[in-house]
């Protein structure tokens, strides 16, 4: 599983930087993608209902939410 670190940036980039992200990997490649900006909450699940991607688990744990998303075939 691949990991993308988006601590500490604020809205619209934790957005923005995993749309690129989920763009670059193939089919059924696995990212865990953790924030701090509490907007990601409701963002990233957002996006993923865009691209069609699967959102597998989310968690909150000492104010950083993480985000175990599947790529899907598009």
């Amino acid at each position: 599983m691949k990991t993308l670190d988006l601590r500490g940036l604020k809205c619209p980039l934790p957005v923005l930087k995993t749309r690129k992200f989920l763009a670059n990997l193939a089919p059924g490649d696995r990212v865990q993608v953790s924030c701090t900006d509490p907007m990601s909450l409701v963002d990233l699940p957002h996006l993923l209902r865009e691209t069609g991607d699967t959102l597998e688990t989310q968690s909150r744990d000492d104010g950083v939410a993480v985000f175990v998303i599947r790529r899907e075939q598009r």
